[in-house]
């Protein structure tokens, strides 16, 4: 139990909880969640609206970590808030560059868990690739990613964390006090692409990429944010209602037999059960285009039929297909596509009417390339271990 006396603020006299466990971390609290704690240490009814518009500006416009810097808010508040919550977000314990400029970060998590987040700079944009599990419950034969357990799902605070985080790095929260500086966003756009199955997560995936869309934060549009899906049919019309982001497929296959090998979900949605589920996505239209995501696997996904049936399957869906050359990794059983190959399936796909942009590689000197997140990482811990048993080290 916790121990309580009381203390006297700005607004009343109120109850201060001694807490036994550890402060509640504020990052990741919805309005409504937030709105709830600033109750519990004293703020009337009529001050919670400003109060919660103060805080959230701080959080996540201004990227403040300490109560003490928001100057807008009474001593006596800012101590109320430091006694019981904090602010935080995971750990960089490691940052390696690309020679393309590509960063990944290895973050640790609660529990000493560690997922990895990859930031892509381009001329226009600069592409945020967060997680939302420790791990992944699919087991994509293509991915590196998909051969390591669940551990669990992140929390909401734990995957805007990592947005928050980068925007540390990047060094992007606003110098001015009074209005954000006119220049153009390092970190302007979000996928869903990590570790881990974000619909397996729904409703933290849902709470963090509100926080990234409020306008009074990080203010994100939503068009910037995409949340990609290897077809958890249930929850794909939920991402349009309450989300509203852009949606991408992990399709890679155009007949179940071959789907069902490389994305085994495929076995419980099949691919007609998933492209009908496409066909009714609320939000699909030519402005708002579904992503069908194609790993180009050679002499297994990437032959002219395939590049057809493709055509076939989608017909009358909004969609662009996006070619991802396989990223391979040791031991993986697949190999890459040939250039040849590659360019006569965009080919084909271009000449039916869908855009077919074949994607570059990027980071792949530093295992940050799509499918080999945790990978080296995961190496390191299992080379180490051998080690120490060998050595005799507990």
């Amino acid at each position: 139990m916790s121990d309580i006396n009381y203390i006297v603020n700005d607004f009343k006299v109120i109850p201060r909880i001694t807490a036994v466990t550890k402060k509640i971390n504020l990052v990741g609290q919805t309005r409504e969640q937030l709105k709830e704690k600033l109750t519990l240490v004293g703020v009337l009814d009529k001050q919670l609206n400003m109060r919660i518009k103060q805080i959230w500006h701080w959080i996540y416009f201004r990227g403040v970590r300490n109560f003490d810097e928001m100057t807008n808010l009474s001593k006596s508040l800012q101590q109320s808030l430091a006694e019981n919550y904090s602010i935080d977000v995971p750990e960089i314990i490691e940052k390696q560059e690309s020679s393309d400029g590509t960063r990944k970060y290895l973050v640790r998590i609660i529990g000493r868990h560690e997922v990895e987040v990859v930031y892509i700079p381009e001329e226009d944009r600069g592409t945020l690739c967060i997680s939302s599990q420790v791990g992944c419950t699919l087991t994509c034969s293509f991915c590196h990613t998909g051969t390591q357990k669940l551990v669990r799902n992140l929390t909401a605070g734990e995957i805007i964390g990592q947005v928050m985080l980068v925007k540390d790095d990047l060094n992007e929260w606003p110098k001015n006090t009074d209005t954000q500086e006119k220049k153009p966003r390092l970190l302007s756009n979000i996928v869903l692409m990590g570790m881990g199955e974000p619909l397996y997560n729904f409703e933290n995936v849902r709470d963090a990429m509100k926080i990234a869309m409020d306008p009074e934060g990080i203010s994100l549009s939503r068009r910037r944010i995409t949340l990609s899906t290897s077809g958890v049919v249930p929850e794909i019309s939920r991402t349009a209602s309450e989300i509203g982001c852009l949606l991408a497929v992990s399709f890679h296959g155009t007949t179940d037999e071959i789907r069902n090998n490389l994305v085994p979900i495929n076995k419980r949605w099949n691919i007609s059960t998933l492209i009908k589920a496409l066909r009714e996505y609320p939000k699909a239209s030519n402005s708002e285009r579904i992503t069908f995501e194609y790993v180009m696997l050679k002499d297994i996904n990437d032959s002219d039929a395939d590049a057809r049936r493709l055509i076939s399957l989608i017909k009358g869906i909004p969609a662009k297909i996006n070619l991802i050359p396989f990223n391979e990794w040791p031991n993986a059983p697949y190999k890459r596509s040939d250039k040849a190959r590659i360019k006569a399936f965009s080919d084909i796909i271009h000449n039916a009417g869908y855009a077919s942009p074949i994607r570059k590689p990027r980071g792949e000197d530093i295992m940050a390339a799509c499918g080999q997140l945790k990978s080296s990482t995961q190496r390191e811990k299992k080379s180490s271990a051998v080690m120490k048993k060998e050595l005799g080290i507990n």
